[in-house]
């Protein structure tokens, strides 16, 4: 997200987790066929035939426009107001007949950002151990899409220490921004969140 005067860039368009190279995506037919003889007596089964189906994690990262005037919800501009609150809702939803997932999102703010806002990450999600920025949640399989918020209250916060001083010698560049994606792997065969993250950072 840039915040603006400040622009904020979001990744909007469905992802498809780069852990997908780990799951099986193929159909493979195994026929087997069973005989045996007793005596003059014979006796055979059918080919028993196993269909293995592709699986697949998909998952979207969106938030509302804020009518800036770009029709794209991935350019947000907001006003910097000191002590306000800002509504801000990217909201990462799994789509349905996604295998079990470790879900992440990534929050990456410009080395100023702190001096002018806050924020605190939606209840649900947990810190990834020695990765700053990076948050993880479990999600199971379902039939159904399922979203989750990134932020708590879909909201950031203006600090009211921020002054007219520092507002105005914000420029284009030095804006502050915040900047969410989100991506997933597939649980299966990866015990630990950190293991899967280090799959995605490669």
């Amino acid at each position: 997200m840039i915040f603006s005067r400040l622009k904020r860039n979001t990744a909007t368009s469905v992802l498809k987790t780069r852990s997908l190279l780990l799951m099986m995506a193929c159909v493979i037919v195994l026929g087997s066929t069973f005989g045996g003889t007793v005596a003059l007596l014979m006796g055979e089964t059918a080919p028993v035939t196993n269909v293995f189906s592709p699986t697949d994690i998909n998952i979207t990262l969106s938030e509302t426009d804020t009518d800036d005037g770009d029709d794209d919800a991935n350019t947000n501009t907001y006003e910097l107001l000191p002590g306000a609150t800002i509504t801000k809702d990217p909201v990462v939803t799994v789509l349905s007949g996604s295998e079990d997932a470790w879900v992440f999102v990534v929050l990456q703010k410009s080395e100023n950002f702190d001096d002018f806002l806050t924020y605190e990450v939606a209840e649900g999600w947990t810190a990834l151990d020695n990765v700053p920025g990076v948050y993880f949640r479990t999600v199971p399989a379902s039939e159904t899409d399922v979203s989750f918020s990134v932020l708590q209250d879909d909201t950031v916060s203006v600090l009211p220490s921020v002054t007219s001083l520092m507002l105005n010698a914000l420029t284009q560049e030095t804006f502050p921004t915040l900047t969410v994606s989100a991506c997933a792997v597939q649980m299966e065969g990866i015990a630990l969140p950190g293991d899967a993250f280090a799959l995605i950072a490669e």
